[in-house]
C-alpha cells in the first residue's frame, strides 16, 4: 500500500502506454492524489488502466499556492504521486520544485523508476555511455546557441539534447558549425507509431531533415570529441 504522507516520483511512458511498470500502476491506484504536469495527458494513461485517482495540475505556470497546497496535503498525511507528461519527473520539467520542497519539509520522497527518453536514446545510439552529458533543450537564439555548443567543444562524453521539430535543423546546423562533423543519433517519436532512429553524421542528419520536414519530439545524441 502507498505510505501516508509520502511523495512518490513516478515515471510514466514516453509514448507507448504499455511501457509502464506494475509498481507504477499500483502506486497510481493507491495514492490519494496525482500531481500531473498536464491532467488531460495523464488522464489518457489512467483511463487505459482504469485508474480513477483524483488529479491536480502542477506545471511551470502553476501559482505558488498550488505548491503550498500539495505540501499541506502531504503534511496532513495524504500520499501523492508526481507525474510528468512523459518519462521521469524532475528531468527538464517543473517537478523538481515539489521534490525539493518535500525534502525541505522532511517529507519522504520515493522514486518509482521507469521510462526515460535520455537512457532510451543512449541505449540505441551505439556510443559508449559509461558517462554522458545531458543538457536539456539548447537555447533558442542563435548567439546563445553558438555559445552553448562552444562550451561543449571539449566534452569527451556523448551529449544528449532534447529538441522541438521547429528548431531541430538550426540546432543540428549550429552543432555542426561549432563541433564539426561528429557522429550523431537522432531519435524521433520514440516508442510511438512513427518512431525513427537516424544514425549518421551531423552533416548527413542536416541533409535528411532538409529533405524530410521534422515532426514530433526529438532526442539528439552527439558523439564525444575524439581524444587526440
Amino acid at each position: 500500500m502507498a505510505v501516508a504522507g509520502t511523495l512518490y516520483v513516478v515515471a510514466t511512458p514516453i509514448g507507448n502506454l504499455e511501457d509502464i511498470t506494475l509498481r507504477a500502476l499500483r502506486v497510481l491506484q493507491e495514492v490519494a492524489l496525482i500531481a500531473a504536469e498536464d491532467t488531460r495527458h495523464t488522464r489518457k494513461l489512467l483511463a487505459r488502466y482504469t485508474i480513477e485517482t483524483p488529479m491536480l495540475s502542477f506545471h511551470e505556470h502553476s501559482p505558488p499556492t498550488r505548491l503550498r497546497e500539495l505540501l499541506q496535503r502531504l503534511e496532513a498525511g495524504e500520499s501523492i504521486a508526481l507525474v510528468t507528461d512523459a518519462g521521469t519527473p524532475g528531468i527538464s520539467d517543473p517537478g523538481a520544485a515539489l521534490v525539493k520542497a518535500a525534502h525541505d519539509a522532511g517529507i519522504p520522497v520515493v522514486p518509482i523508476p521507469g521510462p526515460s527518453a535520455i537512457t532510451a536514446a543512449l541505449a540505441v545510439s551505439g556510443f559508449s555511455a559509461q558517462r554522458f552529458r545531458f543538457e536539456g533543450f539548447p537555447p533558442r537564439k542563435e548567439g546563445a546557441r553558438t555559445r552553448f555548443f562552444e562550451a561543449l567543444q571539449e566534452e569527451e562524453a556523448p551529449i544528449v539534447l532534447f529538441e522541438s521539430p521547429h528548431r531541430l535543423l538550426k540546432t543540428l546546423q549550429t552543432a555542426h558549425t561549432v563541433l564539426g562533423n561528429r557522429p550523431v543519433t537522432v531519435c524521433r517519436e520514440m516508442t510511438k507509431q512513427f518512431e525513427e532512429i537516424l544514425h549518421s553524421t551531423l552533416s548527413e542528419a542536416i541533409t535528411h531533415y532538409q529533405q524530410h520536414s521534422p515532426r514530433g519530439e526529438f532526442v539528439i545524441v552527439i558523439g564525444a570529441r575524439k581524444k587526440e
